[in-house]
């Protein structure tokens, strides 16, 4: 597997040359450089072991890099690009745009792997959903609440309190349950109970909370 890395792909005297300084003792070998396989390498090494990661690609990430321009020609056999878009280098193109959920668990994996050190991440500007065959942004501030069309006045009120009593429940404050018992009652309980319209609750399943089915 080694003779398919970018490594190797050498004049000879340089492969003979490489092929020396990698003469070592591993504890492990890992082949690609996708997420799951970087993940791995990454644990491996903070808990202590030598690792050795490789890849025949000449760039990293496997189906979820990010490419310079001439790569993305190259991948998708396009030939050179044209000169007028400029200097390769200077374009980093996603195949696949990652979105991690701010307290998600990859986040806390990449903080515990101190990629953190050379790693950026930006907020999402906006999300989108569709409604009656029109896209409509969902709304991040109490300005674009008021101004947006996915809900009537009353509903917007409605799921305002929603949103505030699920923001300041807590767990071992009573006080905060407004006597709704969370471990006795369904989630379908809690929308009733503040009369959240199916729209509504359609717009906290999905635009919100994220979900991709209808478990919510």
């Amino acid at each position: 597997t080694a003779g398919d890395s970018p490594l190797f792909s050498q004049t000879e005297t340089s492969k003979q040359q490489t092929l020396s300084n990698m003469d070592e003792q591993y504890d492990v070998i890992v082949c690609g450089t996708g997420l799951t396989e970087c993940i791995i390498s990454g644990m491996l090494s903070v808990d202590g072991m030598k690792v050795l990661h490789i890849d025949r690609n000449d760039y990293y990430g496997a189906e979820s890099a990010s490419l310079q321009l001439g790569q993305l020609f190259e991948r998708f056999n396009r030939g050179e690009p044209p000169a007028a878009l400029g200097a390769s280098r200077e374009y980093d193109i996603d195949l696949v745009p990652k979105f991690l959920m701010a307290d998600g668990k990859l986040v806390r994996i990449l903080k515990h792997l101190k990629v953190t050190r050379y790693l950026d991440f930006m907020l999402v500007d906006g999300s989108y959903v569709t409604k009656s065959g029109k896209v409509q942004k969902v709304p991040s501030t109490a300005g674009e609440a008021l101004k947006s069309d996915l809900m009537g006045f009353f509903q917007k009120r409605k799921c305002k309190n929603f949103f505030t009593y699920c923001q300041e429940w807590e767990a071992t404050d009573p006080k905060t349950h407004d006597k709704f018992d969370v471990l006795r009652s369904s989630v379908r309980q809690l929308y009733e109970k503040f009369d959240l319209s199916e729209d509504t609750i359609d717009f906290v399943g999905h635009a919100v909370a994220l979900f991709t089915d209808e478990s919510y």
